[in-house]
């Protein structure tokens, strides 16, 4: 009889708890969650359709108004704003992009340049921060200086003050 009881406590344990302690259930949803229905085959097909075509159109670098509406209607209320100004009738500086995308169709000979020019642009914006830090920490450094030396004079003044009036 106790192996029939071991035999099924075994059986027990291997078919709940183990179970539970490979893959633990998650904590029950509280009162006042409402489970939603389960998607059927259509709508993931739609949904993944739909994803799909945002993450292909996301490639892009103009990615158009049905992704961005509101950019686009601000631009058009701006140029209406400007009394009909067109912001095509204005040259745009390249951007950094556009220049490397224009060096490298042009080759090795003027890739480098365009590599060397953004290298020492980053160089360089990279110096100034550091030294702009540097100076700041030393700023920071010099009024702790200070604050201490101003809290050790008075506090080398009160004991002789006190004494004085002894």
């Amino acid at each position: 009889m106790k192996v029939k009881i071991v035999c099924r406590k075994l059986y027990d344990y291997v078919r709940y708890d183990l179970k539970e302690i490979a893959f633990p259930s998650s904590l029950p949803d509280p009162p006042h969650f409402k489970k939603r229905r389960k998607l059927t085959w259509k709508d993931r097909y739609y949904v993944l359709k739909e994803a799909s075509r945002l993450y292909a159109v996301s490639w892009v670098r103009d990615i158009g108004p049905e992704l961005r509406p509101n950019d686009y209607k601000k631009r058009e209320e701006g140029a209406d704003g400007l009394g009909g100004v067109d912001d095509k009738g204005k040259e745009k500086d390249p951007t950094t992009l556009e220049d490397l995308a224009v060096a490298a169709r042009g080759g090795m000979e003027t890739l480098r340049p365009a590599l060397q020019r953004l290298y020492m642009t980053r160089a360089s914006a990279y110096r100034d921060a550091l030294k702009s830090f540097i100076g700041g920490y030393q700023e920071g450094v010099q009024e702790v200086r200070e604050k201490k030396e101003d809290f050790e004079s008075q506090k080398h003044q009160d004991p002789t003050d006190s004494n004085k009036s002894i």
